[in-house]
This record gives C-alpha cells, structure tokens and sequence, in this order.
C-alpha cells in the first residue's frame, strides 16, 4: 500500500497547499478518521521545523514531541481537532482549531492550558461489567462512574496525564460553541436557538456571534468555553 497522499484529493481539513506537488504524505492509522493529518505536515509544512521525512524522525525519535501528553515516534500519527501538541524542548505548546473554511490550525497556548484537551461526546455506549463508557470526537473513548451526568454533544476537558475529567460543558442553549465543518466552519457564538427535527433529519442550532447570526446542523456545532477560543498567554 502507498504511503503517499494526492494533494488535490486530501479532506478540505488539512493545511496544505494543493497545487505545489502532486503527493503529499498519507495518514497512518489512528485517530480523526479520515479527517487526521499527518504529523509530518504539521512538522514540515506548517511550523517548518523540519525539512524533510528523515528531519522528522529524527526528531520525533528524541522522545520531545508529544501529543495529547505522549510521546509520539510515528511522523504518519493523525493530529485532528483539539489536539494538544507540545515541544518539549522549545517549550511551545499548541492547540489544534478549527480555523475558518474548516481547515485545522494551530493556537498558541501557554503550557497550563496543554495540561487538558477538549473532547466532545459522540455516543454513550454500556461495557462489561455495567459501566458506562463515553465515545469521543477523535475515536477514544472513557470510562465514567457517573454518566447520567454527561450526553451526547456536550464536551469535557481530558486531562492529559492521567485522563481523568478536567471539566463538563454541557450542550444547551446559551452554551458557547464554534462551527467545524460546512460554510459557517471556524465562526464561534452562542446557542441561542435549538430545533428539534421530527423524524430523521438532523436538528438545526442558531448560533449568535460577535458580528454575525448564522443556522447550521447541530452535528456541525462543538461546545467550548472562553480558554478555547484564542491565545491563552
């Protein structure tokens, strides 16, 4: 199988230019989906500490890149949607966001704010043992004890050490949110309006901006709070 990606085919998400070369490097399997970008290109193309795949692993094999608080040796491990990157030995650290048109950008954050990533809630599914676990955004998932707290659509802070539950914002009107995909991908505001749709379509949210009104599918919206939505420094 080809490790090599067509630019002109990559998902709308990914930060890359599609008309300088032909391939680019192809995501390797893990979390985001389809929509996961490779580490390379945030290495290589986006913050340009590397050069070159060799650059990389050579980096990544200094054990000083880490991901959602691990070490990280792949240079294909998917990078998505609230993704927290660190550079150890630069201290940097970054949080991945949605940026406008729905491409996948890099916030500045200041090294507190790396400690937890935002994640929000797909589906709650029973497991053995009568717990209760949590799917989540990227694929992961958590076990929680008391799960009549959380549903689905509502989002919490993972801590990335020791996973544990960092904070809760709950999906209801007057929550803050920002669109992740369709037209209105990157705009943030608050629910002001939720439209149950009979049958299955999806439901519809109104979301009230600094500058703008806009409707889109509530599948389109995550719940975030004010840490989320710029530099922390």
């Amino acid at each position: 199988m080809s490790n090599h990606q067509k630019r002109l085919s990559v998902p709308n998400s990914w930060p890359v230019e599609r008309k300088t070369a032909t391939f680019t490097v192809k995501a390797g399997a893990g979390p985001h989906g389809r929509d996961g970008v490779p580490l390379l290109i945030i290495l290589r193309d986006v913050l340009g500490y590397t050069n070159s795949k060799k650059e990389a692993r050579y980096a990544l094999n200094q054990d000083s890149v880490l991901v959602n608080g691990e070490a990280v040796s792949d240079e294909q491990r998917p990078i998505g949607m609230f993704d927290i990157i660190a550079f150890t030995e630069r201290e940097e650290y970054y949080r991945v966001f949605p940026d406008e048109g729905g491409r996948l950008a890099l916030t500045h954050i200041d090294e507190d704010a790396a400690d937890g990533r935002l994640a929000k809630i797909e589906d709650k599914t029973q497991v053995s043992g009568g717990e209760t676990q949590l799917n989540l955004h990227d694929g992961s998932n958590l076990r929680v004890d008391d799960a009549d707290d959380y549903s689905t659509k509502d989002s919490i802070v993972v801590g990335t050490e020791d996973k544990d539950i960092l904070a809760h914002f709950p999906y209801e009107e007057g929550c803050l949110v920002t669109a992740v995909r369709g037209q209105h991908a990157g705009e943030i505001g608050e629910v002001t309006d939720i439209t149950v749709t009979p049958g299955s379509g999806s439901n519809t949210v109104t979301v009230d901006g600094d500058d703008t009104s806009f409707e889109t599918v509530e599948e389109y919206v995550v719940v975030i709070d004010e840490n989320f939505t710029g530099d922390d420094e």
